[in-house]
């Protein structure tokens, strides 16, 4: 009897044996701040990140502005039309040039400490007490550019080189994209921030995660039946589900269904079709026949997350078309309530000394690209348990692995 109380507990079940493809990335890196930090420097600054789209700045001088991994770009509408992008950084004492998530600076750029005076492609072109600086090279003083790529009306920013452009990573997808005319769009309301206390990989599993949608959603699944499909390219996860022509049990969905009117220049296989893009390793974008949403999975902290999404449409004053798009934003709020619940879950469940990784089934393909990624970008995400402290100092940035799809 003794011997029983104290005997040791047996070790959990491992999956350490099975093939990398055949198993989930470890629980500790969707917690560690050491991963973390790697993973802003390794992943981040050399990703593609959406700011806003090119209807968000319509006229000269207007601006949107995106804070990430500590920096702050600002993207700007120039008064020969063109699209340039910035850190929103004064070049005399590194003063915030552009306040506020978006607005129009007019026909220059003051900084509003000393009154430094930019021109909309970025070139320095006044300072007060010119005299006092001497032989000053105006032309070496100019905003500090940003690259910057428009994809299907989107403009996109990265902090770094690394991954190729935003439509090679897309491919054929930009193709399915084009038939929405997504560059004639324009926002509909603003920005919104949902904050959540999970990692970032938490969410962009569940986004890309297909067999939880007949487990988790019942909204979806009253919607799309069993028909949700799911595929992984290199750089990009899609998945997508059919309006089903039954008319649901619930008065929100059925009145979804019946209201949704047809969109002229879609192709009747896009009449009712719901289509969802995940772009490495933290951008989405759902499409709908009514309208189309940009999601960010925005890295905070190792158990932090801000959603970033805005909505854009086809102006269409239809009252069936405005029905739509309501319903639409009520369906999707249940989802994104249930998805909340469901990454809560995974993320308290990652703290357990009893999981390490779980195995990952063949039709969970979007899953095994992703993690497939992460260990060619950061080889640590191999090992089911932490290395020791420190191991971020130790990697040789020579030695990191050139991050090209396979």
């Amino acid at each position: 009897m003794i011997e029983a109380m104290h005997r040791r507990a047996e070790t959990p079940p491992s999956d350490a044996s099975l093939p990398d493809d055949d198993v989930s990335l470890p629980a500790w890196i969707y917690r560690d701040p050491e991963f973390f930090a790697v993973e802003q420097e390794a992943l981040f600054r050399t990703s593609w990140q959406v700011v806003c789209h090119l209807n968000d700045i319509p006229d000269p001088g207007d601006f949107h502005t995106f804070e990430f991994l500590g920096e702050n770009v600002v993207v700007l509408r120039g008064r020969d039309g063109a699209v340039r992008a910035f850190h929103n950084v004064c070049r005399h004492r590194a003063a915030r040039l552009l306040d506020g998530p978006k607005g129009q600076c007019g026909s220059r750029i003051v900084c509003p400490y000393h009154a430094w005076t930019y021109e909309h492609d970025g070139r320095l072109i006044g300072m007060p007490q010119r005299s006092s600086y001497g032989d000053f090279d105006f032309g070496s003083h100019g905003l500090v550019p940003v690259e910057h790529e428009v994809f299907c009306g989107f403009i996109f920013i990265r902090l770094a080189p690394g991954t190729p452009s935003v439509a090679e990573m897309m491919g054929g997808y930009g193709e399915e994209m084009a038939a929405y005319r997504i560059e004639e769009m324009v926002p509909l309301g603003r920005v919104t921030m949902r904050p959540r206390s999970v990692n970032w990989k938490n969410v962009a599993d569940n986004y890309s995660d297909g067999l939880h949608i007949t487990v988790a959603h019942p909204g979806l699944t009253r919607l799309f039946g069993r028909g949700y499909g799911v595929e992984a390219r290199p750089w990009v996860d899609k998945m997508w589900g059919q309006l089903q022509e039954r008319p649901s049990a619930v008065l929100s969905e059925r009145a979804y269904q019946r209201f949704l009117p047809e969109v002229p220049h879609l192709p009747p296989e896009r009449q009712r079709l719901w289509t969802y893009f995940k772009l490495w390793p933290n951008v989405a974008f759902d499409i709908y026949p009514d309208q189309i949403d940009f999601m960010q999975f925005i890295p905070v902290s190792p158990t932090e997350t801000m959603i970033r999404e805005i909505a854009y449409v086809h102006p269409d004053h239809r009252p069936e078309m405005k029905a739509a798009r309501y319903l639409n934003w009520r369906i999707n709020r249940r989802v994104s309530l249930e998805d909340k619940t469901l990454i809560d879950r995974v993320q308290a469940g990652m703290g357990s000394s009893s999981y390490t990784a779980g195995p990952l089934g063949t039709t969970e393909v979007c899953l095994r690209s992703f993690a497939r990624a992460m260990r060619r970008l950061i080889p640590e995400s191999r090992l089911h348990r932490p290395p020791p402290a420190g191991w971020s100092l130790r990697r040789e940035a020579s030695q990191a692995p050139a991050f090209a799809a396979e």
